[in-house]
């Protein structure tokens, strides 16, 4: 009878692996953790820090480069005559303009460079935040992963203990048939079948809900019958502590977070302090303007009445000279007149809107100010920025504490959760021994059905327990690879 209930035991097992192998993805931990580090929002969100530090390191060095501006503009000013004194001004055409100017100014002092400096140290902060953010999120993904495959593992454990169960209902009918059992021994069996249909539903159930995290996890949604294939060996741990320490100073990002921020908050000071110092300004520009008028009669006319008096005062001077018996100078005096080439060069000198422009002169400047008291405004930035240098110099210090505290205490869990796992597996192999002795009495009939039942509970509970120490062993190296900051195997 025991070879027959570990055959069907057997093909039982055998039987729902191949089920479950033959239906679903497949979903490996590394493609998890890929998943995890391209979707999971509370990652990305640590991503957009790096983001804006890179932009704050390429403003540093653009406070180095002169700042340049453009303006362009246009007015309309009616042709209506202005009086100043009682004296007309003014065109009495309507009159367009336009102006367009260019400024180049540039502005160096101490801080600008020691700004580049602060602004770098943000951004290695920054990088190491994502880094310490992608280990961390790396120690989660693993944990649920062996969370899923812990529950699963007790739930196979149950399906197994249900079909044992059935198998010890079917004895118990038999003997009782025989009049070797009793009709309580049945009611017993019958109970157990009942408690292992309940305990299985329960451990299917938790199996799908820790699946659930293990998706949130990866910021996905879950697909159908997805299975999680890989493996994971129970070796006995070889790193040292003293390694895993000095291997945790060295790489642990959210170390590194802090050592860049206590740079930054150094050159910060310096930086509050170089306001004592002089600052240098240069500026340059260039602009231009165009005007031009909308009515040309008046212009035209202008001219017009211009060229005819000149004509008539040549021809008086010519009446003159003949007189005095001089030469005459009528044909220069018949040449003058107003042109139509003379028109048409008034209307083209006009036609400067918008976007001929006459230039100004170019100018530039350069200063020296120096700061001598602003109210003890730079005292206190000093202060501030002192005060801050301080207070990330006792940040850095708290964490170095607390990552040899963490990484010491993963450390001594791991050995400990190794050792665990050997003495369960010790007590699994004891309680399955005695258990498949009761079961063999109570086919002979030299034991009771309570001996039975007694026998498998210790043995249900020594094998959960070793089913939770194998899981809690990956689990604590899951952690100290998270204190550590980096992957150990």
């Amino acid at each position: 009878m025991r070879r027959i209930t570990s055959l069907v035991l057997g093909l039982t097992a055998i039987g729902t692996q191949a089920a479950a192998q033959a239906n679903g993805p497949v979903l490996t931990l590394q493609e998890a953790v890929e998943l995890a580090v391209r979707n999971n929002p509370t990652y990305l969100q640590s991503t957009t820090g790096r983001t804006r530090a890179g932009a704050a390191v390429r403003t540093a060095y653009g406070n180095l480069l002169p700042n340049v501006s453009t303006s362009f503009g246009s007015s309309y000013r009616e042709g209506r005559q202005q009086f100043f004194a009682g004296q007309a001004f003014g065109s009495t055409s309507d009159v367009l303009s336009s102006s367009s100017d260019l400024n180049i100014n540039a502005q160096y002092s101490r801080q600008s460079f020691l700004g580049i400096k602060q602004q770098r140290a943000n951004l290695d902060a920054a990088e190491a935040d994502v880094t310490n953010a992608a280990a961390q999120l790396r120690m989660n993904v693993i944990t649920q992963y062996l969370n899923v495959l812990q529950a699963q593992a007790r739930a196979a454990f149950q399906d197994t203990l249900l079909v044992s169960n059935q198998a010890q209902l079917e004895l118990a009918r038999a003997r009782l048939q025989v009049g070797a059992a009793i009709s309580l021994d049945v009611r017993r069996a019958e109970v157990q079948v009942g408690q292992a249909q309940v305990a299985r539903l329960r451990e299917q159930n938790t199996a799908e809900l820790e699946k659930l995290r293990l998706f949130q996890q990866m910021g996905v949604e879950q697909p159908a019958n997805v299975r999680l294939t890989t493996t994971f060996g129970i070796e006995e741990p070889r790193i040292q502590l003293q390694d895993v320490l000095d291997m945790a100073r060295r790489s642990n990002p959210a170390l590194q977070a802090l050592q860049s921020r206590q740079r930054a908050a150094d050159v910060a000071v310096s930086s509050a302090r170089a306001s004592y110092l002089p600052t240098l300004s240069l500026q340059t520009g260039l602009s231009g303007f165009s005007q031009q008028l909308t009515n040309l009669d008046g212009q035209i006319a202008q001219a017009q009445s211009q060229a005819a008096g000149s004509r008539a005062s040549c021809f008086t001077t010519d009446s003159l000279r003949r007189g005095a018996g001089m030469t005459s100078i009528g044909a220069v005096c018949n040449q003058i007149a107003f042109t139509p080439a003379q028109e048409q060069l008034i209307r083209d000198n006009n036609a400067q809107f918008p976007f001929k422009f006459t230039r100004s002169p170019i100018n530039f400047g350069m200063q020296v100010s120096l700061p001598i008291f602003d109210g003890f405004q730079r005292e206190q930035r000093v202060q501030e920025a002192a005060a801050q240098r301080n207070d990330t110099r006792y940040r850095l210090r708290e964490q170095e504490l607390r990552l040899t505290t963490d990484v010491t205490s993963a450390y001594r869990n791991l050995t400990t959760a190794y050792q665990t796992v050997r003495l369960q597996e010790q007590n699994a192999t004891t309680a399955r021994e005695a258990l498949a002795l009761a079961q063999e009495r109570f086919r002979i009939g030299t034991n009771t059905f309570v001996e039975v039942t007694q026998a498998r509970s210790d043995y249900e509970r020594a094998e959960t327990d070793r089913i939770n120490a194998i899981y809690d062993f990956h689990k604590a190296f899951a952690a100290l690879e998270g204190a550590v900051g980096r992957p150990l195997r």
